[in-house]
């Protein structure tokens, strides 16, 4: 470097060094006001401003005596800031986005010294140049140390906290584990809601390596489809699956199940979803869960896609007499006979016969149901009795739940066609 351009550098940096508290000062106040996302608490902010002094410190004393970047380490305070803002679940984007709004605060500060320092202007063009050469080299270097410090933080912390909170909820879902106020501050998820409870799985051979982050993105896409009063708790059960609560008001608590049934349909990649019906408190949380997982239990037999709920009509006894399929299947042969096979037409005919019986022998509600004419529905219920060989009236609710059980669990328990 030219000896008069290194004389110069030194000059200047003299000037700033003795400036420096002042300019770590405005620019932690110009981070904390411009960006929004590096507001916090008291001790936040401090450490936001070590982290501010640190680096300036560390860049000014480098240009100050010519050391090499090779030979400076990263400042503890910086490192520290980066992990303190990772627990805190603050965008990395804010971070690097301080790191360049900062370098620029600092290269203004140095071209007024620069321009203090009466240097001729062939001089003091050739200082900026440097002093921006290695400014811009220190943040590009910082920055990554900082970024990786981030995001080894976070995936950290948010291992431990999702493992902690999702003990925590497994000990609610046990026992009377708490009051609803101390609940509240523990999982961080309004336990005085109403309380939809949500299982959304991937198929196993999907083998995505995001399948629980998709999971969770997508109930908090569907919490603010159905105007949830929060955000939802989402904890996973296993590498595919995960359980999760939305927070609901009473008055949208009636048309939730319809709306979230709306909202998946339109989207052709969600995932698998079962639903429990909307409770209050910290039981209505339990209840509602435990139906979620009932309704899983059916739709992954039944081999059902899209969305399961708790509250359609027959799902929850189809539920509890499909605890053993092995007997179901049995049992649904001995009271179907040949209507309970397996084949397209039979699947109509059961259909037509489920229906028709719904509607309490009414051939003109059925074929409003169906889109059917009337005699068309009075058609296949006389083939239904048919196929099954006696008549339905001696033994009408075990017909009837015998075609519940055909219509949720479909093939695992039909006869082979």
């Amino acid at each position: 470097m030219n000896p008069a351009v290194s004389e110069a550098t030194a000059l200047v940096m003299t000037r700033l060094i003795k400036r420096q508290a002042e300019v770590a000062r405005a620019v932690q106040r110009h981070l904390a006001s411009d960006i929004a996302d590096l507001r916090g608490d008291p001790e936040i902010l401090e450490l936001l401003a070590s982290s501010v002094e640190g680096n300036v410190d560390t860049i000014f004393h480098a240009l100050r005596h010519n050391i090499s970047l090779e030979n400076i380490e990263a400042p503890t305070a910086a490192l520290e800031y980066a992990r303190r803002i990772a627990q805190r679940g603050v965008p990395m984007n804010a971070l690097v986005r301080a790191y360049r709004l900062g370098h620029g605060m600092v290269l203004d500060v140095a071209a007024e010294e620069i321009s203090r320092a009466g240097l001729d202007p062939e001089t003091g063009f050739a200082v900026f140049e440097r002093m921006t050469t290695v400014t811009f080299r220190y943040i590009d270097w910082i920055t990554q140390q900082v970024v990786v410090v981030y995001e080894d933080e976070r995936d950290r912390w948010l291992t431990n906290r999702n493992s902690a909170r999702a003990l925590r909820v497994r000990e609610v879902l046990a026992t009377d584990a708490g009051a609803p106020d101390a609940l509240t501050t523990a999982l961080g998820y309004p336990m005085r809601r109403t309380h939809l409870a949500v299982v959304l799985w991937c198929p196993s051979e999907s083998g995505s390596e995001d399948g629980l982050a998709r999971l969770e993105q997508f109930l908090r896409e569907v919490a603010e489809a159905v105007g949830a009063q929060g955000d939802p708790l989402f904890v996973a059960a296993d590498r595919t699956t995960g359980w999760g609560w939305i927070p609901l008001s009473p008055n949208t608590a009636a048309a939730v199940a319809g709306n979230v049934k709306q909202f998946v349909a339109a989207h052709s990649t969600a995932p698998r979803i079962a639903l429990g019906t909307p409770l209050p408190g910290v039981d209505g949380f339990r209840r509602s869960h435990r139906q979620a997982r009932r309704a899983q239990d059916v739709a992954i037999a039944g081999d059902t896609d899209g969305v399961t709920a708790a509250g359609d009509p027959g799902l929850a006894a189809a539920a509890l007499l499909g605890g053993n399929l092995d007997e179901a299947r049995d049992w649904v042969a001995d009271v179907l006979g040949p209507l309970g096979c397996d084949t397209d037409n039979d699947a109509r005919l059961r259909d037509t016969l489920r229906v028709f019986l719904r509607h309490g022998n009414s051939y003109k509600s059925a074929a409003e149901e169906l889109n059917l004419h009337f005699n068309s529905v009075k058609y296949r219920v006389l083939r239904a009795e048919d196929r099954r060989g006696r008549p339905i009236g001696d033994d009408r609710l075990d017909v009837e739940l015998a075609l519940l059980l055909c219509h949720w669990y479909g093939t695992a328990v039909l006869t082979p066609g």
